[in-house]
């Protein structure tokens, strides 16, 4: 499977980690995502896929792509066996310049590209993506696209300095001190986020602090779920069992036995940043 990606220039490096490329056959025909701190939009050039946010929402099929701002819990991605797509990977803060709606409307909620760009815009974006020489090219359209659509937003410099503090201490925040030290109201800044990540700032520290700790899990050998927990920063191990399940629902247990699944049948495969086989 082919995947690229890149940082793009300023001034969209402050809002995207980074845009890719990916083509070829999936490892799984359905994946599961663990929520991490990052928004995303994809703009699919093969078959459709599908989509299912939570155990309690039916299968959705994308044709053109998808919209999905920070999640809450797992998403399930459903691939065709020759997936082809180009996409962005969003800061928390960073898809908020570039929607028409309040981030919380779509909280959870996955929209195809069409339901945001509007359909004739978005097929003329796949047709020239299409049509150029190759993946990095693709990415300086996109890239351009972005930069073209780029438009001021109201409180984006409030939400993106405190959504930093937060990053910058993996989620380990007192949530009551951020207001005092940007300024505004506890309301006032909660109300912010929800308009522009589509999560509190409580929400969006949990989430910090439960990728952290997945990411710091080291599958080589046995976990010592109580050291991590009290590493970040969980009362206790059943605390942290809690948000685990909360996040993926799955214990941590079973989510080291899918991610050995995912290590062992597919060594070095180019989608091992934090997907699990579904099936």
């Amino acid at each position: 499977m082919e995947y690229l990606s890149r940082v793009p220039r300023p001034p969209l490096d402050g809002l995207i980690d980074d845009l890719y490329y990916l083509e070829g056959a999936p490892p799984y025909p359905r994946l599961m995502l663990p929520p991490m701190p990052s928004a995303v939009l994809i703009l699919n050039l093969g078959e459709s896929f599908r989509i299912r946010a939570g155990t309690d929402i039916n299968t959705a099929e994308y044709a053109d792509g998808c919209v999905v701002t920070m999640p809450t819990r797992a998403l399930e991605f459903g691939y065709p066996p020759g997936t082809r797509s180009v996409g962005v990977h969003f800061k928390p803060w960073g898809l908020a310049p570039f929607l028409p709606m309040p981030a919380a409307e779509l909280c959870d909620r996955p929209v195809t590209v069409e339901q945001v760009w509007g359909r004739s815009a978005t097929a003329e974006l796949r047709d020239r993506l299409t049509t150029v020489a190759g993946p990095q090219e693709m990415l300086t359209l996109l890239e351009d696209e972005l930069t073209r659509r780029l438009c001021e937003t109201t409180g984006l410099g409030l939400v993106r300095h405190t959504s930093s503090v937060i990053a910058a201490a993996t989620g380990a925040v007192v949530i009551g001190d951020l207001s005092v030290m940007v300024g505004v109201s506890s309301t006032h800044l909660a109300q912010r986020f929800r308009e522009l990540i589509g999560v509190t700032p409580k929400r969006l520290a949990r989430t910090y602090r439960f990728a952290a700790a997945v990411l710091a899990v080291d599958t080589a050998g046995p976990v010592d779920w109580v050291d991590l927990a009290g590493r970040f920063g969980y009362f206790d191990q059943a605390h942290f069992c809690h948000e685990f399940r909360t996040f993926t629902g799955l214990t941590p247990t079973r989510y080291v036995d899918v991610r050995r699944r995912f290590l062992r049948e597919h060594p070095g495969h180019a989608l091992d940043v934090g997907p699990l086989p579904a099936d």
